[in-house]
Parts: C-alpha cells; sequence; structure tokens
C-alpha cells in the first residue's frame, strides 16, 4: 500500500508538472501570437496660431512680431507647408506678413503650415532686392533725405499724438488706433516730416520690468502705424522706450498714471529742412 501510494503521489506530480507545463507553453505561444509595437515617434499635439511680420531669421527658426509688440520664436523644418507646399523657406523674408499653425514641441513651437499673401511675397521681395521700378523714387528720397540729415541733430516738433494703455499692457484700444492713423494721415502733408515714437509707463513695477513695457507699446506703435496706417518704415526714426521717465502727470493719482501709461508719436522736421 505505502508502495502505491507512492507511485499515485509520483503519478498526481507528473500529471500536476505536465498540467504546469502544457500552460506554460499554452502561455507562450499566446505571448508570441501577439504583435510586437515599435513606436518610432509620437505625433505633436497643436498650438496657437500666429499672425503677423516676419520680423527676424535665424538658420531655421523665424520670428514672428504681431500687432500687440509680442514676438513668437518657431522653428521650420522640411515638414513645414508654406502656401500648401508652393513655396519653400527662402520664400520667408523679414518683413512678410504670415499666419502660422503650429505645433507644440519639446522644444518649442514648430510651424507646421504657413500661408501668407502673394502680393506681400512680391512686396517684401522688392524691399530686399530693392531693384523694382515702383521702389527707384522711395530708395532715392531716402538716401537724399539721409544725405541732408548727416549733421542735423535738432528738430522741430511740429505735432504729438499720444496713445493711452490698460495697466501692465501693450494692446492699443480701438480709439488708439484711429488716433494713429490720423496722425499719420495729418504728417504725410507735412513735407520732410519724420515720425518718433517713444513708449512709457506709469510708476508701477520695477525698472526692468517698465524698461521693457515702454519698449514693447513703442513696438506695438510701430507696427500698427506701418501695416493698418501705411507710414513708410524709412521716415521713421528709431522707436524708443523711456520707462517712467518724463510723466505727463503725478503718479500719486489712479488719473495720473492712466494718463503716463502712454506712447508719444511726434512728428519731427529738421530746423535744417523744416519749409523745404
Amino acid at each position: 500500500m505505502q508502495i502505491m501510494i507512492k507511485r499515485q503521489g509520483v503519478l498526481i506530480l507528473l500529471s500536476t508538472l505536465a498540467v504546469s507545463a502544457s500552460g506554460s507553453l499554452s502561455a507562450q505561444q499566446q505571448d508570441t501570437a501577439q504583435p510586437v509595437i515599435t513606436v518610432t515617434g509620437a505625433q505633436m499635439p497643436a498650438g496657437p496660431e500666429i499672425k503677423g511680420i516676419i520680423s527676424a531669421r535665424n538658420d531655421e527658426k523665424i520670428k514672428i512680431t504681431a500687432a500687440d509688440g509680442t514676438s513668437t520664436i518657431i522653428s521650420v523644418n522640411d515638414n513645414t507647408r508654406i502656401n500648401r507646399g508652393k513655396y519653400n523657406a527662402e520664400s520667408l523674408l523679414n518683413g512678410l506678413p504670415v499666419t502660422v499653425k503650429t505645433l507644440q514641441s519639446a522644444d518649442g513651437l514648430v510651424a507646421g503650415q504657413i500661408t501668407f499673401r502673394n502680393k506681400d511675397l512680391k512686396t517684401a521681395n522688392m524691399i530686399r532686392s530693392g531693384t523694382a521700378q515702383q521702389f527707384d523714387e522711395q530708395t532715392a528720397a531716402t538716401e537724399a533725405l539721409r544725405g541732408r540729415m548727416a549733421d542735423i541733430d535738432k528738430y522741430n516738433i511740429k505735432s504729438t499724438t499720444n496713445v493711452y494703455f490698460d495697466t501692465g499692457r501693450a494692446v492699443l484700444s480701438a480709439n488708439a488706433k484711429a488716433d494713429l492713423c490720423a496722425a499719420a494721415t495729418a504728417a504725410e502733408g507735412t513735407g520732410n516730416a519724420l515720425m518718433l515714437v517713444v513708449g512709457y509707463t506709469d510708476s508701477v513695477g520695477s525698472d526692468e520690468y517698465n524698461q521693457l513695457l515702454s519698449e514693447k507699446r513703442a513696438g506695438s506703435v510701430i507696427n500698427y502705424l506701418q501695416q493698418a496706417c501705411h507710414w513708410k518704415p524709412y521716415r521713421m526714426l528709431t522707436p524708443t522706450g523711456m520707462a517712467e521717465a518724463d510723466p505727463l502727470a503725478s503718479n500719486d493719482t489712479a488719473e495720473g498714471k492712466a494718463q503716463n501709461r502712454r506712447v508719444s508719436v511726434n512728428i519731427l522736421v529738421s530746423k535744417g529742412l523744416d519749409g523745404m
């Protein structure tokens, strides 16, 4: 009986091992039957749509400056579709207004699609080459004006237009936009007129913050004057930001601060050219 029990135990053990081996083999076969998936890349999520003018290019990156003065750096690669694939990256010229649909990568924004109007590209090409006939007169006028003003550093201020901003903002209001184009239209009738744009802030914030904010406000005004009011870039002096310097009113009151959050658009004529 003892031998029989042992034999039965052996039989039971062998049976158990067989079942285990069968289950293990079955599991291996199931694992082998499963497909092997290799991930070669992940689709990038959509980023924001950026509109503005190409203000700088560096290798495979472009800088887009919007109408409110904000700037965005965007990468361009071989997968970027430019006007439905009709153009390549060489067409992305400084000064070209574009709309960019972006993708968000780990390293920043990547251009998925870039679109622009053909007439804007033609204008940007003309500006770059300077050889188009319609720009000859403007180029000659620019060079003549620069030559006559080389030794002149004093101007007569013919008019000043101030536009105002909300606290911490550089976005132009509807009233500001109307005032800027009115100033540009009036200045068109002044011979040899130049425009000087200066940004200011109130006393809220650090010196570094206010300096950047004043420059950003000046940039917003510059962009709008050129894009919407059609003021010629060559008739504009280098814009500047003056932070909280030269306040129009006291920064001790809310009303005074509101007057100091401004950009001044000065129409100037050199004393040596005034009346010519």
